[in-house]
């Protein structure tokens, strides 16, 4: 069995797709809400509509070609073609924004507007044609046991992509240089981001071989049968039993309700803490950083952790680090009138509980299926986490409004708790081969 080790390079590079879909993210959210506002003009409900439809979008498109790609075959693969048509599609489309946006500003015309708006769209569907057969492509080549070290090194090179677009942003457009200008050209950091995706992929495309090392992983699993859930129907149907079945609903209700808990918080903390503590932006960043770092440095070990003791006892008690956190957030953020370190504390433990959560869930989630079915499970992770985020910004902030702000804390500490009860029933999608042989192959990671 000392073949069961993760392959850590071929883990990285199957990363750099990942990394490529944060970076974009990570600058859509922050770049696309300043030109809608400063460039066109659109109130914050506006503005806040049209940032909702990537994942009002993703609703449909992730499941969709998560689902086409595993019937797809070709000489590249399930996955690969469906990552080279997407990122070259966003690559395009993604450097037309700023152009739009430098137009209108010298001459506003309604036509612009429009055509900016149908680029924009155009661009969320591009990128929402390859988010899951990206993900998926883990999977597909790494053995069941390993995926939760495998999905801590990909969750870390998405911190990466999302990096590496942070310290472009700081380096071409520091306060002192924009202040001063009536508008700001967004196009260097459009190219260089497009870069960041381009050379990504073109390094994953000439060090992964999806076919082989997919082939090589099956004929893995054909030698593992307990490894495989579903039922075999006869002529190559397979199902999966009702007990499977129901673990995999419970599994997605309980990714619905940590993610609705989480999201409100990073949706609404900063507008939260100048209202309850009258904090400015900078400190609500700098905790919201410091979450970040906090899962950053946790995706490693976490994984080696799950490894060793599974990934439902992994995720229940990053659950209740988590619940933890988020009560004594409420307590900390109304009994003190200014961000301390002790709340950068309990960020630093919020990263470290939704590394714990985060890392395991996905793997929990293809461990029910088979092999050619692991697009379509991707979808379904991606739906149950979507439809949350889609939910609590609107949830969260009428209950706020109804209320109080000193009622967000409480709000996603219930559902993150409600997600514990939930995952009590999930039976299946642990390490479970792991768990019965203990072996220490398992333990180690290739260099």
């Amino acid at each position: 069995m000392n073949e069961l080790k993760l392959n850590n390079k071929r883990t990285i590079l199957v990363g750099l797709a990942f990394l490529s879909i944060c970076s974009f993210w990570q600058m859509y959210d922050s770049v696309v809400p300043l030109i809608l506002r400063e460039t066109f003009g659109m109130d914050e409900s506006l503005t806040g509509i049209i940032m909702a439809t990537d994942n009002i979008l993703a609703l449909f498109l992730l499941p969709f070609f998560g689902g086409l790609s595993d019937k797809t075959r070709t000489k590249l693969g399930r996955r690969t073609p469906y990552i080279i048509a997407g990122t070259a599609g966003a690559v395009i489309l993604m450097n037309l924004l700023p152009v739009l946006d430098n137009s209108y500003s010298r001459e506003a015309a309604p036509y612009k507007l429009v055509t900016f708006v149908i680029v924009l769209g155009l661009l969320l569907i591009s990128m929402g044609t390859y988010r899951s057969p990206a993900v998926a492509l883990m999977p597909d080549v790494t053995a069941k046991p390993l995926r939760s070290k495998a999905n801590a090194i990909i969750n870390l090179m998405g911190a990466v992509g999302g990096i590496l677009y942070l310290g472009v942003a700081a380096l071409l457009y520091p306060t002192a240089k924009v202040a001063a200008l009536e508008h700001v050209n967004y196009q260097p950091l459009f190219i260089i981001v497009a870069a960041i995706m381009t050379v990504a992929v073109i390094v994953l495309l000439f060090t992964i071989r999806e076919p082989a090392l997919a082939a090589e992983n099956q004929q893995l699993e054909k030698q593992h049968p307990e490894w495989n859930l579903a039922e075999d129907k006869g002529g190559g149907r397979e199902t999966l039993p009702a007990p499977v079945k129901r673990s995999l609903g419970f599994l997605l209700a309980s990714i619905a309700l940590w993610f609705i808990g989480y999201n409100g918080v990073t949706t609404w903390f900063t507008t939260y803490v100048s209202q309850v503590m009258g904090e400015g932006l900078g400190g609500a960043s700098t905790c919201l950083l410091v979450a970040t770092a906090g899962a950053i440095v946790s995706y490693i070990p976490i994984g080696i952790v799950a490894s060793k003791i599974g990934r439902k006892k992994t995720i229940h008690a990053g659950i209740i680090l988590l619940a933890s956190c988020f009560l004594a957030g409420f307590f900390l953020t109304t009994l003190f009138s200014s961000i301390n370190a002790i709340m950068f504390v309990a960020f630093a433990l919020v990263g470290l509980a939704w590394a714990a959560i985060n890392v395991n869930s996905l793997p929990m989630v293809v461990e029910m299926c088979r092999g050619s079915d692991v697009g379509k499970f991707t979808g379904y992770y991606y739906t149950a986490s979507m439809l949350a985020q889609v939910i609590t910004p609107v949830l969260a902030g009428s209950l706020m409004k109804s209320i109080s702000y000193q009622i967000l804390f409480p709000y996603a500490a219930l559902f993150v708790i409600l997600s514990f009860i939930t995952m009590c029933f999930v039976r299946h999608g642990d390490s479970k081969a792991e768990a019965k042989t203990g072996l220490d192959a398992f333990e180690d990671m290739e260099d």
